[in-house]
């Protein structure tokens, strides 16, 4: 019985470690053939055995550590991937990377150098990496998954206002792209995680372990994650994977799916139960 993905070939950004990670295994063990790439070498040759270490022929999977932000690195990735696989199925645009302002300020008072490193890879590298694989994925009418936020909804985020910009733009991108590529047979959609269990923290410069312990708050509060659960990489990944199988997603253009155990669901004002409040007052 053949796999989901067999005879395709997926192209994960942002695949060596968290989220990305998840998602190479999960094509590479449903039959597709992947490519993962990051810039550390290291945390990549992890997700490639992490794959072999599955079954996985290694005839199957290709690494390329390059540097996603320049356009001479993503030439080099779609150029690898078709000599060695011949064809472009998925494409999933899960780089992503936030940054904080040197001196710690937020809000609008952060540097615009900030702005400019978070776009550049959150944002334009989505966007001429989509354009340099398009070709491919019009031959095979394949699928686009972007990944994107919920800090990019109707939600005011001061402390990460640039990455919720790049977020915010990502999903408008993911709109306008889908209506423009469906004409020739390739959808495009996102998922927007909410807290997620990743090495997103520290990457940002955060001191080791602090990501970790803001997430178990949030767990612990109702206002912040309803369902009580911080997500793991798979229950996004198993998402990313649901939106490129067209035999069960055909109909879903241009959509993102929001994955955050209910966060984006609660205002502080009904976070609590007003009920038990008046019995006490």
């Amino acid at each position: 019985m053949l796999s989901r993905f067999s005879g395709k070939v997926a192209l994960v950004t942002g695949s060596s470690n968290g989220i990305g990670r998840a998602a190479a295994v999960l094509f590479a063990k449903d039959g597709a053939k992947v490519t993962v790439t990051g810039r550390n070498a290291e945390r990549l040759e992890e997700t490639r055995q992490e794959i072999l270490k599955s079954g996985v022929p290694e005839s199957h999977v290709l690494s390329v550590a390059t540097d996603l932000a320049a356009e001479k690195g993503q030439d080099e990735l779609v150029n690898s991937t078709i000599q060695k696989f011949g064809r472009l199925d998925i494409l999933v645009n899960n780089a992503g990377a936030a940054f904080n302002d040197d001196q710690g300020r937020v809000g609008v008072d952060q540097d615009v150098s900030v702005y400019d490193k978070i776009m550049q890879i959150n944002m334009r590298s989505v966007v001429t990496l989509t354009q340099k694989a398009k070709e491919h994925l019009v031959k095979a009418k394949g699928e686009i998954v972007n990944v994107s936020s919920i800090a990019g909804t109707a939600h005011a985020q001061p402390g990460v206002m640039y990455y919720a910009m790049s977020k915010s733009a990502l999903d408008q991108f993911t709109r306008c792209a889908a209506i423009d590529l469906i004409q020739y047979g390739v959808r495009v959609n996102s998922v927007s995680p909410g807290g997620v269990t990743t090495g997103f923290g520290e990457a940002m410069g955060m001191p080791s372990g602090a990501f970790e312990e803001m997430m178990k708050f949030m767990e612990s509060r109702k206002e912040c994650i309803p369902s009580g659960a911080v997500a793991k990489p798979i229950d996004i990944a198993n998402i990313i994977a649901f939106l490129a199988d067209r035999k069960l997603s055909s109909y879903i253009i241009g959509q993102s799916i929001v994955a955050d155990g209910g966060s984006t669901l609660v205002l502080g004002m009904n976070a609590h139960n007003w009920a038990d409040l008046m019995k006490q007052s």
